[in-house]
């Protein structure tokens, strides 16, 4: 496999580097191999630190889907035609019967990761094994915040990406551009970073699920999917095991996914521009009001979780515990008995309580952190004032704006848009043309049904704030 070739000339110049192999960048790169041999190349090398493609080992619970499409793949969205589509895979692992058959309109996450290893293996443009230590920028060989590469410049790119293999050795790489998709990490309640306590994240799951299953209780704090597909997991095995399973969130109630279509029209590249646009000030509050759209629970899942409850207490073997408005203060472990100690403040009634359990998983999220290895280019970075980056409309984020591109880091600045996995293709497609000056794939706009703003329309007239026409009559 070429691209994994570790003799291959590494003083190259590329065009782009892109770090780190998470589903976006290699939606990206699958986008990106034919261009390597389009009539204008473009030369695009990405690299991941792992042996090999591998998205969330330790989530890939049996029989749990994705919360999208199988249209929404690597590529189809984009190219329907690509040799990297999910249907294609299916016709080469011999299994395009079976899908037609069975008709699956999500997939299973099981068979999600092993089409992306199946399309990594493929690709021609994708080193694993090589773990990005430190990137460097030489404007001697840089071409001005505004200047046009000269096509017959072949040697000249002001980014060194300096890299250590699987075998310790170090190698540098050269890149006009960069495309960051190191995507997040696992994160923890602020009461619990003190590195004190046998704290564990859904993330590494499946690792620890023998053990947890050991122990007389088990706690899942935090909501959302990821704490659903876990407590799920456990609940079908705690009752013979004599483990009782204890699920506690802060949010009011479990809450079901939004799936409506009026509803799935806020994953659109229609609203990504509307929620760009909208004040610094104001879009925080804007997403804080939009948790049922992208924190809730497939309604299957949540039905699922009923049945074995119910079941459990018809057969008296019910040992269980869903608990909703509380909040996490303070974690310990009891040194005498080895228990965490949970402090919860009910935010209904204010009141306080202690809880129990042998075993604790938290499903609290994921958290963008700033990798050590852009130290030596942060100063042509834009971050925001809380340390996160401040991407263009365009996913920029160096003080040009057309050099270093960050995959999935603005939730905040791009809303919900960011990190669907339905929208990798658009936002690759629009990366694609920033990174080449040429729009190789087709980017729809005005597709969503709905106005997010005030509708160009003679028929709706923007006022003045807190103005009304003196023959109007405000209404309560």
């Amino acid at each position: 496999m070429p691209g994994n070739d570790p003799r291959s000339n590494d003083a190259e110049v590329h065009d782009v580097i892109g770090i780190g192999l998470g589903p976006f960048n290699l939606s990206l790169a699958c986008l990106m191999a034919p261009l390597a041999t389009a009539p204008a190349p473009c030369r695009a090398l990405f690299l991941d630190s792992h042996a090999e493609f591998n998205w969330h080992p330790g989530m890939l619970i049996e029989d749990t889907t994705l919360q999208n499409p199988c249209l929404a793949d690597l590529v189809s969205l984009a190219d329907p035609t690509s040799a990297y589509s999910y249907l294609n895979y299916c016709k080469h692992s011999g299994e395009i019967y079976s899908h037609y058959i069975n008709g699956p309109h999500y997939i299973t996450r099981e068979s999600f990761n092993r089409y992306c290893q199946w399309a990594a293996r493929r690709l021609p443009n994708v080193r694993f094994g090589h773990e990005v230590v430190a990137i460097a920028h030489d404007a001697r060989d840089g071409h001005g915040a505004h200047a046009e590469r000269d096509p017959r410049d072949t040697d000249r790119a002001p980014y060194r990406v300096h890299a250590r293999r699987a075998d310790g050795t170090l190698v540098e790489f050269r890149a006009r551009k960069l495309v960051l998709g190191v995507g997040a990490q696992p994160s923890l309640p602020a009461c619990c970073e003190d590195g004190v306590g046998d704290y564990l994240h859904t993330a590494h799951y499946l690792q620890h699920k023998a053990r947890l299953l050991d122990k007389r209780s088990v706690t899942i704090v935090g909501s959302g999917q990821s704490a659903a597909e876990v407590c799920h997991d456990l609940l079908k095995e705690a009752a013979r095991r004599g483990t009782t399973v204890n699920w506690i969130t802060r949010s009011p109630y479990f809450f079901q996914m939004e799936t409506t279509r009026l509803t799935l029209e806020m994953f659109s590249p229609d609203y990504t521009d509307y929620f760009y646009g909208l004040p610094e000030d104001r879009k925080a509050a804007v997403l804080a009001r939009q948790d049922s759209l992208y924190k809730g629970i497939n309604a299957r899942l949540m039905d699922d979780i009923y049945h074995l409850l119910e079941r459990a207490r018809q057969r008296q073997t019910h040992q269980a515990h869903l608990v909703t408005q509380s909040e996490l203060r303070r974690c310990r472990v009891d040194p005498a008995t080895n228990e965490h100690l949970l402090e919860f403040h009910r935010t209904d009634t204010g009141q306080v309580f202690e809880h129990r359990t042998d075993g604790l998983i938290f499903a609290t999220g994921y958290r963008q952190r700033v990798p050590r290895f852009l130290g030596g280019i942060e100063h042509r970075l834009r971050f925001d004032r809380q340390g996160r980056y401040q991407p263009t409309r365009d996913y920029a984020v160096d003080v040009t704006g057309r050099e270093v591109y960050v995959q999935n880091g603005g939730l905040h600045s791009h809303g919900l848009s960011n990190p669907e996995l339905g929208l990798a293709c658009y936002r690759n497609s629009c990366l694609i043309r920033e990174l080449t000056g040429v729009a190789h794939y087709s980017i729809e706009t005005g597709i969503a049904l709905q106005s997010f703003g005030v509708p160009r329309s003679p028929l709706f007239r923007p006022l003045a704030p807190g103005v009304l026409p003196a023959q109007d009559i405000a209404c309560a």
